[in-house]
């Protein structure tokens, strides 16, 4: 059951008046947005300037105007390396694994980047205090602990994309965006992914990006409607499917 809001939440992440250009192309126009608990969702027609949203917030593109706060603090100016340190984990639509490696490596290699001595080579991983362990625990919360030693490049694509929120979550974020995670898959993976997303998000926000408005309506505490860049309308998904504007700009009158 998708819990209710509270929406006097300051959130862990929030924006003020974003907006960026393309040349005479605003794709993003004044979006003042916040995130709080629960699963924050993102929608939108094509060209609605939804990923263009999530590369601002993640660094990968800086905006022509406003600002980006994490955490209570500004982040506009960072470098995604930096934004990463700071707890906000991404999943592109297409996976970022290693596809050589296997399951556990791949899960372990994030684990050990957050640790100091990650990085010294000279340095058995065993040797580094909880590593194992994370990444076990890890493998356990997404589903692949049995999976631990396949190679991930021979994983169905369904639970290639279980490891890579695998990923994300073992750099124990405080905030997971997800770029269109349910894309391409059969109804059973998207089944498997919705449910570990609901999962993630008792203790975790999550911000997604989904075309699929069914998965959308039914995982949501928050939907966020974008249109020509600009935010349309904002609510839970009982106000969202009954807003009349919506329905005309995106829903087809559902």
């Amino acid at each position: 059951m998708v819990r209710e809001m509270d929406r006097s939440d300051q959130g862990v992440l929030r924006t003020e008046g974003l907006s960026k250009n393309f040349g005479a192309l605003r794709a993003v126009n004044q979006v003042t947005l916040k995130i709080g608990s629960g699963v924050h969702s993102i929608i939108g027609p094509n060209g609605a300037g939804k990923t263009t949203l999530f590369n601002l917030l993640t660094g990968f593109l800086k905006p022509d105007g406003g600002k980006v706060f994490y955490l209570g603090k500004d982040i506009t100016a960072l470098q995604p390396y930096e934004i990463s340190q700071l707890g906000m984990a991404r999943s592109f639509q297409i996976t970022s694994i290693f596809p050589e490696l296997s399951v556990f490596e791949n899960v372990r290699l994030a684990v050990q980047s957050r640790l100091k001595a990650a990085f010294n080579f000279l340095i058995s991983f065993k040797s580094l205090n909880g590593v194992e362990e994370k990444t076990e625990k890890v493998l356990k919360d997404v589903g692949l602990y049995g999976e631990a030693e396949v190679t991930a490049k021979n994983l169905s694509y369904g639970l290639q994309r279980c490891l890579d929120i695998g990923i994300s979550l073992a750099t124990e974020p405080k905030l997971i965006l997800l770029d269109e995670p349910t894309s391409g898959l059969s109804q059973e993976d998207a089944n498997r992914i919705i449910h570990l997303v609901s999962e993630i998000s008792r203790n975790i926000p999550v911000l997604i990006i989904e075309h699929n408005i069914d998965i959308v309506l039914s995982i949501s505490d928050i939907i966020t409607v974008l249109y020509q860049g600009g935010i349309l309308a904002e609510g839970s998904a009982s106000e969202i499917t009954n807003n009349q504007k919506v329905q005309e700009a995106y829903l087809g009158g559902m």
